[in-house]
């Protein structure tokens, strides 16, 4: 029987969003969700992670929002310290692999030190994924042996993925039942999925640094109300 994971990213964006994320697991199917450690609601995330542990968590390596958590990291950041737009944070001539390899051990080790035990690794964007990234994380599977999401562009050596396949169409306007019944009929062949979600609660944190809040809002209904089709069995 294939499996599937819903996996909420942005853990720790902000309240609300870390509160949708707690009923779309306790009343939904999310079991799993990947937490920013360099945002204003980690700490509050880190309160809800640990009252409760049946939600697995991961870290959401950030190198595209907010500021970096290590220092020497020159060619990550831009404007006023804090890392660059995504459109310019792809420019392979200004981003260095090894300072990718510094911050993101430094976010995995802050992450740590909250006394969470990390399920996995993924990435705001998924710019883990970046070919040009490819080093870094390989580095970074030798150092901690985590699994990844398996959304590369090109696939590492040495590493452990989170599940067989990966799918992202549940996003925009693909927020709705029907999606998610085609994603899983799309992927009956293989032992396991993920499928990424973004559920959310609008508050004034969430309109300010995001133009995708109504949409969370109705990600989260449909989580908390949606019932796998026969043949499928969920890691939650």
């Amino acid at each position: 029987m294939p499996t599937v994971l819903f996996n909420a990213d942005d853990f720790g964006l902000c309240r609300g969003v870390n509160h949708a994320i707690i009923d779309s697991h306790v009343n939904g199917v999310v079991a799993s969700a990947t937490m920013l450690v360099n945002a204003p609601g980690t700490m509050h995330a880190v309160e809800l992670a640990k009252a409760h542990p049946t939600l697995q968590t991961g870290i959401h390596l950030a190198l595209t929002i907010g500021s970096p958590v290590s220092d020497r990291v020159p060619s990550l950041i831009g404007k006023n310290d804090s890392f660059r737009k995504l459109a310019d944070q792809r420019n392979e001539t200004l981003i260095d692999p090894e300072e990718v390899v510094r911050e993101w051990t430094a976010q995995i080790e802050r992450f740590l030190s909250f006394g969470l035990t990390p399920s996995h690794l993924d990435s705001h964007h998924h710019i883990h994924g970046w070919s040009h990234l490819r080093s870094a994380i390989e580095t970074l599977s030798t150092a901690y042996g985590l699994p990844w999401r398996n959304a590369f562009e090109e696939q590492p050596n040495g590493v452990d993925y989170l599940t067989e396949a990966f799918d992202a169409r549940f996003y925009k306007q693909g927020v709705n039942e029907e999606m998610l019944n085609q994603i899983l009929n799309d992927h009956t062949n293989q032992q396991s999925v993920e499928i990424m979600c973004h559920p959310g609660y609008i508050d004034q944190f969430l309109t300010n640094v995001s133009s995708y809040t109504k949409e969370r809002m109705d990600e989260t209904e449909v989580l908390m109300n949606y019932r796998l089709p026969k043949g499928w069995h969920s890691i939650k």
